[in-house]
Parts: C-alpha cells; sequence; structure tokens
C-alpha cells in the first residue's frame, strides 16, 4: 500500500518538518498593537519534487475568527545547509526568505518582500523566521519590521503534532 510519493532526497536535512502541526496557544505581539491569543495550523507536504509545499492557517483565539494565511514552498540548495522560504500572504504580501537549516532548525530571514501597491500600511520591510522541532512540538518565531517599527519579536508559538 503507497503512502504518497516519495520524499525527494534534496529534502531529507528537512524531512523532519514534513506533517500537519497545531496550536491554540500561539501570542502575538508588537508595539503597535495589543497583546493577542492566536491558533494555527500549519502543514509541510510534498509531492516527491525538491520542495516542501508550506500552508499556514491562523485565527484568534476564543472567537475563531480567521486571520492570516500564507502559502509557499522551502526549497534547499542542493549540497548545502542553504532554504528559502517563498510565500504569499492573503495580506498581499509576497516574500523570499533565504537562511540555512542546522539539526532540526532553520532561520531565514527576508531578502524580498513584494507587496500591493493598495496594502494596508505600514509597509513590512524585513521578517526574521524561526522553526525549531523538539520532539513532537515545533515551534515558530516570527520578528518583523515595518517602516514604522525596527525589528522586534512579534509571535511565537509551539505546535503539537496532528
Amino acid at each position: 500500500m503507497s503512502t504518497g510519493p516519495k520524499l525527494h532526497e534534496m529534502l531529507n536535512g528537512v524531512s523532519w518538518l514534513v506533517g500537519k502541526w497545531r496550536s491554540e496557544s500561539g501570542v502575538g505581539y508588537y508595539p503597535t498593537i495589543k497583546d493577542f491569543t492566536y491558533g494555527e495550523e500549519v502543514e509541510f507536504s510534498h509531492v516527491g519534487q525538491p520542495n516542501l509545499q508550506f500552508s499556514c492557517y491562523s485565527w484568534k483565539v476564543p472567537e475563531q475568527k480567521p486571520l492570516h494565511r500564507e502559502l509557499g514552498f522551502l526549497r534547499v540548495k542542493p549540497n548545502s545547509d542553504q532554504v528559502a522560504l517563498v510565500i504569499s500572504e492573503n495580506t498581499g504580501v509576497c516574500e523570499v526568505q533565504e537562511g540555512t537549516v542546522k539539526g532540526q532548525e532553520i532561520q531565514v530571514e527576508t531578502h524580498t518582500v513584494g507587496r500591493l501597491t493598495f496594502g494596508k500600511p505600514p509597509a513590512v520591510k524585513k521578517v526574521k523566521r524561526t522553526f525549531r522541532r523538539d520532539g513532537d512540538t515545533l515551534q515558530q518565531i516570527l520578528e518583523m519590521e515595518t517602516e514604522n517599527t525596527p525589528m522586534c519579536e512579534h509571535l511565537k508559538i509551539t505546535y503539537n503534532k496532528v
């Protein structure tokens, strides 16, 4: 019985991400907004190609009101520890983030940001994102810089594998 396509060998170093991860205990904070709690489901999947598909859906807790949506791909540079995360967001922002994978941790930083000409201010200038796996949990920390606020931590969440 087949369980889907075989993971491409270029993805062996990031195979620990594959699966669906979920949490209802994320915390959001930023100097310009009120602190909040959110839930989120992140999934890394594949179709046998040399990239992982990425989806991320968040909601406000406890209201279950939809928040942020992200879709994209994680690519690995052949024969290296370099990775790229390409993301399109429901806010009209598109990002290319690059960084490294070391063991069961990925750190990426935005090098390109595209946004709608009519996007809501303030404009995001840079994002830093860390994924770290510890057993059956996956943590994500997101730092953000906008045209008005210097780089600082914005989101932190620890998911359980579903």
